[in-house]
């Protein structure tokens, strides 16, 4: 892919969902909430949802992506296990690795065997013929999703466990039987979104700075890496989708891309002009490096889809072949 790096800021609506919360307060649910603040310096408490929250979605759906279409797992990873391929018993107990392999021969071979390790990141702690601490940066980052101030509400809604034999006492012990009551919070607004893509990294072992596997395999994982990014907003899972599953009403943004070492700029929707922003931002960056920043904006989810296919033409294209 000839992109080397790729930026999506936008302003996503969300309707009573609870995507990320703090824990409980006796029977009372507690979400997240965060302070920000403004270009004016006022202070502003908004709910927001963690990046850990929007990257664990990701990875849910790379992990689809990778089963769908062949592109290597570990067995830590096929489980959707956090410890990934420090998991897997083959790789960390291969017999091949000894006390003198180079902490960069054992990266390469954690990229070859598993693309969540390699597109994600993973910090390597196992004892592989001696205590090791390799770490390998992710490819793709998250920021916080924000509630813009004044366009993000919470409220705290009652519920009860129905019980069938009427209304019994509520349980007075750790085994959560009959009758209890309980609050639940719904959050709704505007949402402010800022990723960063680092295609360039895809397969490149972190201490050698060597592309790692052929060019058509590194095409496809960075294929698989934008779907599944497209693919958190498109289904964004986390807690409570059972009951409250969030009502996307809109998405609006620019994805930028670069094909030069210049960053794909990004700018947060927090600033109202944030638009203006990047556009401006695209001339002065093609200034020093002429034709290699694009800016493509879209004004709904299905602008965003089809932004992220036209981007993702030739490359899918490529990798097919």
């Amino acid at each position: 892919m000839k992109i080397k790096s790729l930026s999506i800021s936008g302003l996503l609506t969300l309707e009573m969902h609870a995507l990320n919360n703090e824990g409980a307060e006796g029977n009372t649910m507690m979400t997240r909430m965060v302070d920000i603040v403004d270009a004016s310096g006022q202070k502003h408490t908004v709910n927001a949802i963690s990046g850990d929250m929007f990257k664990h979605i990701q990875t849910g759906h790379l992990i689809e992506e990778a089963l769908e279409s062949g592109l290597p797992l570990c067995a830590g990873c096929k489980t959707f296990d956090a410890n990934r391929i420090c998991g897997d018993e083959s790789f960390v107990k291969n017999p091949e690795f000894k006390k003198e392999t180079l902490d960069s021969a054992i990266l390469s071979a954690a990229l070859k065997k598993c693309v969540v390790d390699d597109l994600q990141g993973i910090l390597i702690t196992s004892e592989i013929g001696k205590k090791r601490s390799i770490a390998r940066k992710s490819c793709v980052e998250f920021g916080w999703v924000v509630g813009t101030p004044g366009k993000v509400s919470t409220e705290s809604y009652f519920h009860a466990k129905y019980v069938p034999e009427g209304r019994g006492k509520g349980s007075e012990s750790s085994e959560n039987l009959g009758q209890n009551i309980f609050h639940r919070p719904a959050s709704s607004g505007q949402y402010a979104v800022v990723v960063g893509i680092d295609l360039f990294r895809v397969s490149r072992n972190d201490i050698t700075l060597e592309i790692v596997g052929g060019e058509k395999e590194v095409e496809h994982r960075q294929a698989a890496l934008i779907r599944s990014v497209m693919s958190a907003f498109v289904k964004p899972t986390g807690a409570h989708r059972n009951t409250q599953s969030p009502h996307i009403v809109d998405f609006q943004g620019v994805v930028s891309t670069s094909t030069s070492s210049l960053p794909a700029p990004a700018v947060s929707a927090l600033n109202a002009e944030y638009l203006e922003q990047i556009r401006r931002l695209k001339s002065v960056l093609n200034q020093m490096q002429p034709e290699t920043i694009e800016v493509r904006e879209f004004q709904s989810l299905s602008g965003f889809a089809e932004t992220i296919a036209f981007i993702l033409g030739p490359a899918v294209a490529r990798a097919q072949a």
